[in-house]
Formats: C-alpha cells, sequence, structure tokens
C-alpha cells in the first residue's frame, strides 16, 4: 500500500503547474506501465479539475493511456462539445460511455449480514459489488480514478472507491448503497468519512478488488476570499490513505458551519453543470443542515429541463414526488416498479425537506404543474433572477430589499449546517 502525493493545507493553493508537476512525480514512481485506462467524472464534477488530472496524464502517458471510461453512474453519456470543454484536446476516439444497465460484472458479493450490521437491522439483502468490464476484464496495468473530495448526501464524502463500484457500477449495486444511505439517514452521513454506505464499498474493495491495479487520484477544492476557486490538496495512492487524509482536509475546506441557521437561502444552479434535479437537489441536500425550521429554500435553475437523467428514473419521480421518507417508503413498499429501482427511491427521500421547510424551484424548461406535481414549489425564473441577481451576491449572506438570504453560488463545492443541529447531535 503506497501514498504518492500527499500535498494540503486550508492556505494552499495548488497551480495548474504545480498540479501537473505533482501528478508527473507520482506515475513516474509507479514504473513502466503499458496499458493505462483512466476513469474521471463527467462535466457534473468539472470544478474537480479531473478533466485537467486526465489531460495531464494522456501527455505523459502517450498512446499508453490506451481509454477513459468517465464515471457516469446513472447520468447519460458526455457529448463531444462537453468532453471537449473539460478534457480540452485528448482525443474524444479515447472515451468511452458507460451503461449501468450492461456493461457490467459483478466481481463479488457483500453478504446481507454486513448490511444488516451497518444499517442497524433496518435492511436485509446482500450488495453486489459491480464494476464495468472495462476495469475487470480490460487487461490493464493501471487503472487511474481521478475526481474530487467533497461532502455528499449519499456517501458522506465523494470518491475513493465509489468512483469505480458506483461511477462505473451496475443497476443493483447503484440502487442498494443509495437506499442504503437514505434509510440510515442523510444528517447522520454527510461529511462522515466512515459511515454505512463507505463500510460496505471498502468492504467490495479489500475483497474483491485488490487483484486490480487502482491508484486514486484526489483533489480538494475550496473556494478562496474573492470568490473563485482553488485547489487545497491532490492526494494520490493506492489505499483508503489517501482518501482519508483528503476528507480530513475537505472537512476543513468545504463545511462551512453557522452558528444562526438560514431562513431564506438562495441558491444558483450553473447551466453547464445542472440540467435536471437529479443533480440540482444538491441544492436541498447540503444545505437542510444550516436550514431553519419554515425557512424558504429558492434554487434558480436555468439549464434544468428534467428529473431525471435516465428516462426511467424521471418517470418515477413524476409519478411519486418528493414526498418525504415514510410516504415513499410506503411508495416502495406497495409498489414493485419503485422498489426495483431503489436509487429513485433513495432520491426522493433525499430531495425532500420532510415538511421542515419550503423548497421553491425555478427552473428554466418544466412548467409550474410539472414542479408542482413532485411536491415542489415552483419560482419563476425570469422574476426571481431579476430580485436576486446573482452578479450582485456575494457567498454567504447579502441583503436584497431589506430581507437578509444566504447565497450559495454552487451548491455542488460544499456543505453547510448550523452550529445547533450539531451540538443537538452531539448531545
Amino acid at each position: 500500500m503506497s501514498l504518492y502525493c500527499s500535498i494540503g493545507s486550508v492556505d494552499t493553493e495548488i497551480s495548474q503547474e504545480q498540479l501537473q508537476s505533482l501528478l508527473i512525480e507520482s506515475l513516474a514512481k509507479l514504473g513502466d506501465r503499458k496499458r493505462v485506462l483512466a476513469v474521471p467524472p463527467d462535466q457534473t464534477r468539472s470544478h474537480s479539475h479531473a478533466g485537467e488530472l486526465t489531460r495531464y496524464a494522456w501527455q505523459y502517458y502517450g498512446d499508453r493511456l490506451q481509454a477513459i471510461l468517465p464515471a457516469l453512474g446513472t447520468h447519460v453519456a458526455m457529448q463531444p462539445a462537453q468532453i471537449t470543454r473539460m478534457f480540452g484536446d485528448v482525443p474524444q476516439d479515447l472515451f468511452q460511455a458507460h451503461n449501468w444497465r450492461t456493461d457490467i460484472e459483478t466481481v463479488g458479493t457483500v453478504p446481507a449480514e454486513f448490511i444488516r450490521e451497518v444499517s442497524e437491522g433496518k435492511l436485509d439483502y446482500d450488495w453486489p459489488a459491480q464494476v464495468n468490464r472495462l476495469i475487470s476484464q480490460g487487461g490493464f496495468d493501471l487503472v487511474l480514478s481521478i475526481g474530487q473530495v467533497v461532502p455528499h448526501e449519499v456517501i458522506g464524502m465523494a470518491n475513493y472507491n465509489k468512483n469505480i463500484l458506483v461511477g462505473t457500477g451496475g443497476r443493483e449495486g447503484i440502487n442498494r448503497s443509495h437506499y442504503l444511505g437514505a434509510v440510515y439517514g442523510m444528517e447522520r452521513i454527510m461529511g462522515r468519512a466512515d459511515n454505512p454506505v463507505r463500510r460496505v464499498l471498502n468492504y467490495a474493495s479489500d475483497k474483491f478488488l485488490k487483484h486490480i491495479p487502482i491508484v486514486y487520484v484526489l483533489t480538494v477544492v475550496g473556494r478562496t476570499e474573492s470568490g473563485g476557486l482553488a485547489v487545497r490538496g491532490l492526494f494520490i495512492g493506492d489505499d483508503v490513505e489517501c482518501f482519508n487524509r483528503a476528507a480530513e482536509l475537505s472537512l476543513k475546506v468545504n463545511f462551512e458551519i453557522l452558528d444562526e441557521p438560514i431562513r431564506k437561502a438562495v441558491v444558483y444552479l450553473d447551466p453547464h453543470e445542472f440540467q435536471s434535479t437529479w443533480l440540482g437537489n444538491k441544492a436541498v441536500y447540503r444545505t437542510r443542515m444550516a436550514l431553519a425550521d419554515n425557512a424558504e429554500l429558492i434554487i434558480l435553475a436555468p439549464g434544468v429541463h428534467e428529473f431525471g437523467e435516465d428516462k426511467s428514473i424521471d418517470a418515477l419521480i413524476r409519478k411519486y414526488g418528493y414526498r418525504g421518507t415514510p410516504a415513499t417508503l410506503e411508495a416502495v413498499r406497495n409498489n414493485p416498479e419503485l422498489a426495483s429501482d431503489l436509487s429513485a427511491a433513495a432520491h426522493l427521500i433525499h430531495g425532500s425537506s420532510e415538511g421542515r421547510f419550503r423548497i421553491t424551484w425555478a427552473p428554466g424548461h418544466l412548467t409550474r404543474e410539472e414542479v408542482e406535481g413532485v411536491a415542489f414549489q415552483y419560482g419563476d425564473l425570469s422574476a426571481l433572477q431579476q430580485k436576486y441577481d446573482i452578479g450582485k451576491l456575494q457567498q454567504g449572506l447579502n441583503t436584497v430589499n431589506g430581507e437578509e438570504i444566504f447565497f450559495i453560488p454552487n451548491p455542488a463545492l460544499g456543505l453547510w449546517a448550523w452550529r445547533g443541529n450539531l451540538e443537538g447531535e452531539a448531545s
């Protein structure tokens, strides 16, 4: 087990030149590699700097980097323009599209007893460890898993083996891992490197992936005082140590603890990054621990035109809506179509306020009827963008026409919580 790079702090700013240099130094430590597969995220995580890191790896290995498999999970395949925007001049023919329904191999099974133990008896199913066949059968002598560690609603802290076992995983593995996180409780998971979902994935890594030469390249990205973004850390290694170090730094960089709860939050979703509520509900996940009872969350979403990127999941969201945990669990019990798509059920739980605060969605390309049909309030995007001019707002507290609001320009980059919630949890 090796740690090839471990650099970062809350004040560190790693330049693109340094990022390239540190990556190349680390790759050189691996010795000669003949067939390399890169597994970066897709455009929904473009702020990770995985695009640049993948390009640097391609420049270093040349023809030895023989394929790039974006860790799509359930997302749709990247389009040529999206690939160019994120990865620059990396040849398009290197990119392979992961299909979570057809492209996978089950490499092992985490037993039901383990799931029952980590879920505190809430669930009683086994978990199939599934990966894209390129990873398990492609004959690569290096798999570079590239991405950003940041607080995450399903697995506490994003990335590490999630990039492989979920990002290139299969239908059952994705469904059951998402549902485990939702049933265990999102507030109990977010921002924690150790949690039931991560334990399941670590079990699978230790038992079923040891023979695959995976090296993890993990960034930590945070905001600067001027509102820009900076790479605060780079961690490269082949086991859990590089993830733990990145997660420790990410908590310091990406987790903002507030002295007072938020009564009105305005969240902006960049149209290049967010086109669905499946992704855009990060505005809900990442702020819920900071929102006061009866608060209002306003989501400005000019690019959103659908609920689920996957058409069958989109249909399930439209049918069952974001109506909270009890209603969703009952729907799972009574409807085989939802019970067979547990990641959709988990998402419906994650995206609900549980009746505690109001969620107003202002999408660019969904109607009032569609938004209200899934149990959100509808907001007129044009009117709200006039009222809340994102060009004039700073992240954090702002006063708009005498009203105090908390503005978040990209919810994917952080996690917010009110100190009183955390203290209540600890007591």
